[in-house]
């Protein structure tokens, strides 16, 4: 696989073990039939609970059966999970970072007692309701509300393009306190066999369709006390979630860009015209050169960035020029290895056509790439352009 500057020979064991079984997972049950399943748009169901006994569900977690892997591990699981499919990668980052990291670092000790361990062995499904139909990019303007009486909260409201949202047990609600003063925001722990919660399949998808996408439909629904997340309040919440989840899709991107790489290299080298290989054309040479320089200078941003993660130092601003940069240029080199296929690259037996279509969605979903320059813009200036 590409690693053009030998960043991987730096890893160590466990690093080299969970990139190698993640790789040999993704090939041996899910890439067979993963076009199959895009078209008909499905998700493999049936793995959900053996990505979990192998240790995809937030592996960098310390405790409740997570193994606290370094954020590098997490980092190449995610890019070998979306080398396969971006909706692979996605089942298993809502899981880990908008579903059992909140948990982690905001619940009470009973709600981590009761969903950690069964989250990360997969026999329980989580999602993460933030996205409302009118509230895209500005989520401070949710108009999702819990209203407090002598025993609990009930929920009005609703949230959509949620990943998981119709195979989930639990759904992380964000929605705002209107018995509070300022009305803050606050997570809720909403089962999903709860009176009032809909989860409707969003069809007819064109991009991500081996991703099970829905709503959350919330209508005078009941939830304890307990089932609210204590040690948070305020936008700090789901803010602090998707900075760890754009994370991973950081370097989710790199894995669909260099699957389309390996595609279209092995078939440039394999497909001849005029007499030989069409690998010997300069032509083909120079979009693969530019191809393997894109995604190495990638592969060194997600690199920096574990080493930031892990020090403390990682800011959110790093992780929006890292999601805004590497989803770009996965987007555009998969049209690139797209069209070196020719013709036979717009059919389901390759898949840079399914990469390019799939990114369509990355690029824009936990922050669409505007957003994303307009932090960084703030970050550089001073000036908050969208306020």
């Amino acid at each position: 696989m590409l690693d053009y500057v030998g960043l991987e020979s730096d890893l160590d064991a466990e690093e080299r073990m969970i990139r190698d079984t993640a790789r040999e997972f993704v090939d041996e049950k899910v890439r067979p039939d993963v076009g199959e399943h895009w078209i008909e748009g499905t998700f493999p169901t049936d793995l959900v609970e053996e990505m979990g006994e192998l240790g995809f569900y937030a592996p960098n977690l310390d405790g409740y059966g997570s193994p606290n892997v370094s954020e590098t591990a997490y980092g190449l699981l995610m890019q070998e999970l979306e080398a396969c499919d971006s909706g692979l990668r996605s089942m298993a980052s809502v899981q880990g970072a908008l579903v059992m990291y909140p948990i982690h670092a905001f619940g009470s000790d009973e709600q981590k007692d009761e969903w950690l361990p069964a989250l990360g062995r997969g026999e329980a499904v989580g999602c993460f309701g933030l996205t409302e139909p009118q509230h895209g990019s500005n989520p401070t303007a949710m108009e999702t509300y819990a209203e407090r009486d002598a025993e609990g909260y009930t929920l009005n409201g609703s949230k959509t393009w949620i990943t998981n949202s119709p195979i989930a047990d639990v759904a992380i609600v964000w929605g705002r306190d209107r018995s509070a003063e300022d009305t803050p925001v606050r997570g809720f722990l909403v089962e999903t066999d709860r009176d009032g919660v809909s989860t409707n399949k969003i069809d007819e998808k064109l991009s991500l369709r081996a991703s099970i996408t829905g709503e959350i439909g919330l209508n005078d629904v009941y939830v304890p006390e307990e089932n609210v997340l204590p040690e948070v309040s305020g936008m700090k919440g789901p803010l602090s979630c998707l900075t760890q989840a754009r994370y991973g899709i950081a370097w989710g991107a790199i894995g669909a860009a260099r699957d389309c790489f390996e595609t279209a290299r092995e078939y440039a080298t394999d497909r001849e015209q005029f007499g030989g290989p069409i690998a010997r054309f300069q032509l083909q040479q120079q979009k693969l050169a530019e191809m393997a320089t894109q995604i190495t200078t990638s592969q060194l941003l997600a690199h920096r960035l574990a080493e930031l993660k892990e020090r403390g130092e990682l800011r959110p601003q790093h992780v929006s020029m890292a999601k805004r940069n590497n989803v770009r240029m996965a987007r555009d080199q998969s049209r690139i290895a797209r069209e070196m296929l020719g013709g036979n690259g717009i059919t389901a037996d390759y898949s840079p056509m399914r990469h390019m279509a799939n990114l369509e969605t990355v690029y824009t979903y936990e922050g669409t790439h505007d957003i994303h320059t307009l932090i960084l813009g703030q970050d550089l200036t001073g000036f908050a352009a969208y306020e």
